[in-house]
C-alpha cells in the first residue's frame, strides 16, 4: 500500500499513520470512495475504570504482593529464630486491606469526566474532519558546539606519486 498523500510505501496494511507525512489511514477506504475492500467497523469499547475500582485493584495487588512475600520473611524469621521479620509483610497486608476498604467505602463509583471525554474521542472516528493526521515534520537546526566546519574546497591536495621518487633522484 502506498500513501495517497506523499507516495511512501507502507510496511504493512495494518499501519494507522504514514511514516513519512503522518496521514491517518483510519477510514481511508471510505474517504477514497470504496476503492478498497471495506472491513466492517468493529466497535471498540474503551474501559474507563472508576476511582473505586482503581483503588480496590491497587489494594488487591499490594495484598497479593504481601502474601507472596510472607513465605520469604517466614524463612528469614525461622533462620534468625526471631519473629521481627514477619512484621513487614503483616503490616503491608493490613495497609493494603485498609486501602481496599477505603476505596470501597469512600471512593466514587463514577469515572473521571475528563477521562470519559478523552475515551469517547479516541473511540469514534470523525468522518467530517478535513484531514486527521500527524503534524508535519519540522526541521530543527542544531548549533554545532565544539566542532569547526570543514570546507572541502580548502583541503590540501595529496602529493604526487612520483614526487617521492623525484626527491630521491635529486639527492643522488
Amino acid at each position: 500500500m502506498y500513501c495517497p498523500n506523499c507516495g511512501q510505501q507502507q510496511v504493512s496494511e495494518e499501519m494507522k499513520f504514514c511514516s513519512r507525512c503522518g496521514l491517518s489511514f483510519t477510514g481511508l477506504a471510505e474517504w477514497l470512495g470504496g476503492g478498497l475492500p471495506v472491513q466492517p467497523k468493529q466497535e471498540t469499547k474503551v474501559a474507563v475504570e472508576s476511582r473505586r475500582r482503581k483503588g480496590m485493584r491497587r489494594g488487591a495487588k499490594l495484598m497479593f504482593f504481601s502474601v507472596a512475600l510472607f513465605p520469604i520473611f517466614l524463612m528469614i524469621s525461622i533462620v534468625e529464630d526471631k519473629p521481627e521479620p514477619l512484621i513487614f509483610p503483616t503490616m503491608m497486608f493490613f495497609v493494603s486491606l485498609a486501602l481496599v476498604l477505603y476505596a470501597r467505602l469512600f471512593s466514587d463509583n463514577t469515572a473521571a469526566p475528563a477521562k470519559i471525554q478523552a475515551a469517547a474521542q479516541t473511540s469514534t472516528l470523525k468522518s467530517n474532519s478535513a484531514r486527521s493526521s500527524l503534524p508535519p515534520a519540522r526541521e530543527v537546526v542544531m548549533p554545532v558546539v565544539g566542532r569547526q566546519q570543514v570546507r572541502t574546497n580548502e583541503l590540501a591536495q595529496p602529493p604526487s606519486v612520483t614526487e617521492h621518487t623525484t626527491k630521491l633522484l635529486d639527492n643522488e
